[in-house]
């Protein structure tokens, strides 16, 4: 499980976002916020998603919107697919997601 952050380019996450995971991905994503209030995240390789980490998920979005910046989610893995609708906020995010026809 990682959670690294590039130089350049979308943060990847992978693993488990979880309350397990928040706290350590919250961090790294509030030091990459200190750069630039614009953030993509990448979900493709998100195998576990809980409600902490769609509260981290909002909370970045929002703080990204507070510096006049914006929250991007890109390549939604199913698990995310699967919570965000569950708990109906695929359009909070307002990110195109492509949903399976399965």
């Amino acid at each position: 499980m990682t959670h690294g952050i590039p130089e350049a380019g979308p943060l990847q996450l992978s693993g488990e976002v979880n309350i397990f995971t928040a706290a350590a991905i919250r961090e790294q994503l509030l030091a990459r916020l200190e750069t630039s209030p614009r953030l993509e995240i990448d979900l493709a390789e998100v195998s576990e998603i809980d409600t902490a980490g769609l509260q981290l998920l909002l909370a970045a979005k929002l703080t990204c919107q507070s510096k006049g910046g914006d929250l991007t989610l890109v390549h939604h893995s199913a698990p995310v697919l699967d919570v965000m609708d569950l708990c109906n906020l695929t359009h909070v995010f307002g990110d195109p997601v492509v949903i399976s026809s399965n």
